[in-house]
């Protein structure tokens, strides 16, 4: 069952902050101010380190007081009181987050959409709820506010008491295995700066899965028979004039993936220059189909090669996989014979014996309507019986030359994905990782002993937004086949393109045109060569990372330097990716990503370090600050430094850190991880905001520096927690 949550307005024309609190105008709503609680699944935090303070526990569940299960307690509430007092069902209620924590933690409109249905005005009704709903465990009061808001108050002490001791309520978790298909790089070149998002957002992706406690396949389909790799075969092959060996030499070099990338570039100006040439790529593209002859077996070399490459570039930046499937075994494994036979019986694909399509085996384009007749009125003999689908609307499954579109193959892999195809790959061990997990590929005869992939319950596909009408053609076709269920559990997880400033364009030594420099961003081209390889842009941010580290500690040994470059390089490069909505056309700049300041990847690890510092420049041992009664604190205690509007700042900062799995399930709800790194930086924010107005180290009430130590203590787990989910370590110094 895929996890949903549902966003919306309120239903008065103004917003809270207008109805209620007017916003200075340096101030913004946050991306998770509105949402709608309905039944989303309960995340599980997994266990950590006890690197927080230790609470003195009065009560008997301190995890029924986390953030979300309190919002969600909130909601049932609610909806309880409405249906026994005015007879009605709400199955999602609406609550908000006030502008400020001085009004509350929670805020409901909901007296706006009922005054419609009771014909009472909002004040009235929401003065019914203050009245009638009672006390809520872990809420201090509810108060009306405005012209009809709700506001709901937590109590803080009990909050802050649960987040301390990093305690969580048993959850539901949702049966079913998650597959998470990213990358998926054609095995023809060096990996560049647009497949770094893919595999970033693939990546978190599985993470935040994991985090929510679910269990997850990672797959990275491998397009090995593709037009891409033959014309690699054909630049070695018909430019190159290398042999067989000559090719298997030249793999075993280094960077082997470099030499491809130049010579795809050279094939593609080979093409232009006779498109007669195009002929020698459809010859090539059909042996490497077929199988079984040396244009294959050259294929399959350069794809390999390139596969590892691949995956040693991914490894950088501490993104696995479990398994490989490749298409060259969809093919050989008789995968799509088994498709297609399904499709045709369905009645999902129709050969054509007319038009431009003629000869072809084709089907209704996602997103087109039944008609009964197409532009000429008549229907093939092949098709009778069937509904007409104009030429305009058809897509072609299998070509006229009898060879398989990319959307026949992964019509095929996904119904092996969701265990409807009865077959299924040979398994063998590919690639270890160094912290010795084993990734599998896909063969034509494999192991005996292998883990069991596929026959999942929920598929999420990372693939950029071009490539919609092809996901959402395999979507019908799964519905088409009566497979409606699998159908409903099949995500696009679309992303847009990545772009280069023009100053990283000129940076990395492209030739621009004086139109391209006055343009916002400058689009890549692995076609044309121009582009940033991943391993050249990790290489340069290590770089960048490593000059500003020596120059801050140079006392520090240099293969310590190193790592921490290397993880702030990471961090950096992570966090760029994720801080921008999926919608977004990403421009990369160098100076952008590894800035110390505002929303980056070494702001907010900075953030985490300058917490850990504060710990060892005190002479405090944070295990045994943890472990021993000097890092104690009461329910009580933690709310007597919490309240009133002295304590409002630092409330801020705790109501902040309690909501790591909230935002996790927004995330995965929407899959959006932007919203983490927002929350990330959020609450970076509000810690460097806190360092600077409390002298913690220096405070002279013991009782108070042991709260202010408690606060650091939790803001670092949680922030590291968060990074850690975004897949950026925290270095030991900056």
């Amino acid at each position: 069952m895929r996890i949903r949550v549902s966003c919306c307005c309120c239903p008065s024309s103004k917003p809270y902050s207008q109805r209620y609190h007017r916003r200075g105008s340096n101030e913004r709503r946050s991306a998770d101010d509105v949402f709608i609680i309905g039944n989303a699944s309960v995340p599980v935090k997994p266990r950590a380190h006890p690197h927080f303070v230790t609470i003195t526990r009065s009560f008997n569940s301190l995890g029924e007081f986390l953030y979300r299960n309190l919002e969600r307690r909130l909601a049932q509430h609610v909806r309880d009181f409405i249906s026994r007092t005015y007879g009605i069902e709400l199955p999602k209620i609406v609550i908000e987050q006030p502008p400020k924590v001085e009004f509350g933690e929670y805020a409901l409109p909901l007296a706006f959409e009922l005054a419609k249905k009771l014909r009472k005005a909002p004040r009235k009704i929401a003065e019914e709820m203050v009245n009638g709903m009672g006390p809520i465990a872990g809420f201090d009061k509810l108060e009306l506010a405005g012209t009809g808001y709700l506001n709901a108050r937590l109590t803080r002490g009990e909050l802050a008491a649960a987040l301390a001791a990093d305690e969580n309520p048993p959850a539901e978790i949702p049966s079913g295995k998650i597959l998470v298909e990213h990358s998926s790089i054609n095995p023809n070149k060096a990996a560049h700066v647009g497949h770094l998002r893919n595999a970033i957002l693939g990546d978190t992706f599985v993470r935040l899965l994991k985090f929510a406690g679910r269990e997850v396949d990672i797959q990275n389909y491998i397009d090995n028979t593709g037009a891409q790799v033959a014309d690699v075969v054909v630049g070695f092959l018909n430019i190159e004039n290398k042999s067989q060996a000559e090719i298997e030499q030249l793999a075993r070099q280094p960077r082997f993936d470099y030499y491809c990338w130049d010579l795809y570039a050279r094939v593609s100006q080979w093409y232009a220059q006779d498109k007669q040439k195009l002929q020698v790529r459809h010859r090539a593209l059909h042996a490497i189909e077929e199988g079984g002859n040396e244009t294959a077996a050259i294929a399959d070399l350069i794809a390999v090669a390139v596969l590892r490459r691949h995956l040693e570039t991914m490894d950088r930046l501490d993104i696995e996989y479990d398994f490989l499937p490749r298409e060259s075994e969809i093919l050989h494994l008789h995968f799509w014979d088994a498709a297609f036979t399904k499709l045709k019986e369905g009645g999902v694909i129709f050969f054509e014996s007319e038009g431009k399509n003629k000869g072809c085996w084709v089907m209704r384009r996602a997103g087109t309507s039944k008609s009964e007749t197409g532009e000429n009125g008549a229907k093939s003999a092949e098709r009778a019986g069937q509904d007409q689908v104009a030429e305009e609307d058809q897509k072609v499954i299998v070509r006229s030359n009898g060879t398989v579109g990319y959307v026949g193959k992964d019509i095929a892999y996904h119904m092996w994905k969701f265990g409807l195809l009865g077959r299924d790959f040979g398994y063998r061990k590919f690639y270890r990782y160094p912290k010795g997990r084993d990734c599998w590929i896909s063969t034509a005869v494999g192991a005996l002993d292998h883990p069991h992939f596929g026959n999942v319950a929920e598929i999420y596909n990372v693939i950029d937004a071009r490539q919609s009408e092809a996901q959402n053609t395999v979507i019908e076709a799964l519905r088409g086949l009566g497979y409606s269920q699998q159908a409903d559990h099949y995500t696009h997880f679309s992303y847009e393109m990545v772009a280069l400033t023009p100053r990283c364009a000129a940076e990395l030594g492209y030739q621009l045109s004086d139109e391209d420099k006055n343009r916002v961003y400058v689009e890549v081209s692995g076609r044309k060569g121009f582009g940033v390889k991943a391993d050249d842009l990790l290489d340069r941010l290590i770089a960048s990372a490593k000059n500003e580290v020596d120059s801050r500690h140079p006392q520090v040994a240099e293969a310590e330097r190193t790592t921490i470059a290397s993880q702030i390089a990471v961090g950096a490069l992570r966090y760029f990716m994720l801080k921008f909505t999926k919608s977004s056309v990403i421009a990369f700049d160098f100076k952008d990503a590894l800035s110390f300041e505002g929303e980056t990847g070494p702001y907010a690890q900075y953030a985490a370090v300058r917490a850990a510092n504060i710990f060892r420049k005190g002479g405090v041992d944070l295990d045994e600050f943890s472990r021993t009664p000097a890092g104690q604190l009461s329910a009580a205690e933690l709310a007597r430094n919490l309240a009133g509007e002295a304590g409002n700042e630092i409330w801020e900062l705790w109501l902040a850190a309690s909501k790591t799995s909230y935002i996790v399930d927004q995330c995965v709800a929407t899959t959006e991880p932007a919203y983490l790194a927002k929350h990330a930086f959020q609450l970076a924010q509000l810690f460097n905001a806190f360092y600077h107005r409390h002298p913690i180290l220096t405070e002279a009430d013991e009782d108070r520096k042991k709260f202010l130590l408690a606060t650091v203590a939790v803001f670092r787990r949680e922030l590291t927690r968060v990074l850690a989910v975004m897949g950026i370590s925290v270095p030991a110094v900056m």
